[in-house]
């Protein structure tokens, strides 16, 4: 009789934190462990801990954080979101824009077709089920009947946080805008 090994557990210092600048703006997501470093340096303060989680040494035990807060403002150029098959897929929560279906593999479809001089961008590629994808086939929706469920639009790192990453700890709801 065979026994499956018992699924490996993250570590706790493996865990995402969310990062503020000076003034309270998401910036990015790291490690607990990253955290901890920036925290121990004098570089950040937590604001927020993860409940009942502590992080034990020899002599000490700290309380794991969940976001923390960078002593001085980081002037952050634009960040951009990559434009690939795997981001398309998550902004539009694997969900064909077409149908609304989420069942099966799904492709990225070019709303205006690249034959008519539609591009590789944001605003114009979507996710999109292989059944509606070849019913749509080389023409616009409109000239398909097959209107779009939403709108195709570049992702801001802020909702890239909240679809892409996701948001593991309920404490980052009001830094990140959806309280």
């Amino acid at each position: 009789m065979e026994v499956d090994p018992p699924a490996p557990r993250t570590h706790v210092l493996n865990r995402h934190v969310l990062v503020l600048n000076q003034n309270y703006e998401p910036l990015s997501v790291c490690s607990a462990r990253r955290a901890f470093v920036l925290v121990f340096l004098g570089k950040a303060e937590v604001v927020e801990h993860a409940d009942g989680i502590r992080v034990h040494s020899i002599y000490r035990s700290w309380r794991l954080p969940s976001v923390v807060r960078l002593g001085a403002y980081i002037r952050v150029p634009q960040k951009r979101i990559l434009l690939s098959r795997r981001n398309i897929l998550k902004r539009d929560g694997n969900r064909c824009m077409y149908c609304g279906t989420s069942e099966g593999r799904m492709t990225v479809d070019h709303v205006m077709p690249r034959l008519r001089g539609g591009s590789d961008t944001w605003e114009n590629l979507v996710c999109a089920c292989h059944r509606c994808n070849n019913r749509k086939g080389n023409r616009t929706p409109d000239e398909a009947r097959m209107p779009l469920r939403g709108r195709a639009i570049r992702p801001n790192h802020i909702t890239f946080i909240q679809r892409f990453i996701g948001i593991s700890d309920n404490r980052w709801r009001p830094y990140l805008f959806l309280d």
